[in-house]
């Protein structure tokens, strides 16, 4: 089975499920040719077998044109299963010819279908995305299938490199920083918490004005910032409560990190996980912008052991069942293999 992947994302949870999908189909048999643009820093994470192009595909660039080019003479040629465009710049570069089966996996919800003209199935991650793009008049084909993250459970990292104690509760918060991420929300929480730290794993063009909030607020002196990190999940294992407090997130990826981590999770009550949480279940939810409910809820993550563990058990259990690695890599193959 061959598959060719057309990627142009940066850097995040989209990124992080791309290549263990990648490394999934990998270690099923299966051949793939990528395009990505140049310099990712997680490009050394995909697996050896995969063949790698690099191009920045932008509008003013002569990649622009001559990419097209490339992509159609190495279908002609090496004659894949399957075109796979990841979000709608990836589904740009897919081909107008019939053959193979054309792709566009769906990450978020789209605003318009143009750039979907050459597309046979859209690709969902969640039911929601799927319905959307349905309303939207999409008369093709629609698959939902979600995303996987790494189960293993790895060694938390040095508090003492954050500059936290040892006893601090610790809360952790993951992405890029941009507005609709609501790290500003987190950080107005941490007021009402005051034994709390909170690190905050990412970069972006808002960490400036966090930094500046935190100062303003009085709590900057327990708030660390970790950068943008290769390999986030040391960072989550070393926490005790992570939040997340998007006010648009399609899915949550950072979610099932955090539950494969033993980590209990407070999240927003955006799209994603109002799909696949359920409050005081396998989580704690709050409404969106809520810092005051967020500082409380994490405050019952901090007061009552008991009901954390209940919170991580429920977490890992829904991560099993609805989101392991063996299945949804096992539905991408059958959807590649329905179209030989």
């Amino acid at each position: 089975m061959k598959v060719m992947h057309f990627h142009f994302g940066k850097d995040g949870g989209a990124e992080r499920f791309f290549v263990h999908l990648l490394n999934g189909l990998a270690e099923h048999g299966v051949q793939q040719k990528i395009v990505i643009r140049p310099d990712r820093a997680w490009k050394n994470n995909i697996h050896r077998s995969v063949e790698v192009i690099e191009s920045h595909f932008r509008t003013a660039s002569l990649d622009r044109f001559l990419l097209p080019l490339r992509v159609n003479a190495l279908i002609r040629h090496w004659k894949p299963n399957s075109v796979l465009g990841w979000m709608p710049k990836g589904a740009k570069l897919v081909p107008g010819n019939p053959k193979p089966h054309r792709l566009v996996r769906l990450g978020d919800y789209p605003t318009t279908l143009k750039k979907f003209r050459n597309i046979d199935t859209v690709v969902c991650n969640t039911p929601g995305i799927a319905s959307h793009v349905r309303a939207m008049g999409w008369k093709r084909g629609v698959e939902v299938i979600s995303n996987f993250t790494d189960m293993e459970r790895v060694a938390p990292f040095s508090r003492s490199a954050m500059n936290t104690p040892e006893d601090a509760f610790v809360i952790s918060s993951m992405g890029r920083f941009v507005p609709r991420k609501g790290f500003d929300v987190l950080i107005r929480a941490l007021v009402e918490r005051p034994k709390a730290y909170l690190w905050l794993i990412g970069n972006g063009e808002q960490e400036g004005n966090l930094r500046a909030l935190a100062e303003q607020l009085g709590v900057d002196d327990r708030v660390r910032f970790a950068g943008w990190q290769k390999d986030p999940r040391p960072f989550i294992a070393a926490s005790d409560c992570f939040a997340m407090a998007s006010s648009h997130e399609p899915l949550g990826n950072v979610v099932l990190e955090a539950w494969a981590q033993h980590v209990p999770v407070v999240s927003t009550r955006s799209e994603g996980p109002t799909w696949f949480m359920r409050d005081g279940d396998n989580g704690l939810m709050v409404d969106i912008g809520d810092h005051q409910a967020f500082a409380r809820e994490i405050g019952r993550v901090q007061d009552d052991v008991e009901m954390s563990r209940k919170l991580v058990a429920s977490g890992l259990r829904t991560l099993e069942q609805q989101f392991s690695a063996d299945a949804v890599v096992r539905a991408y193959m059958a959807l590649f293999a329905a179209h030989p």
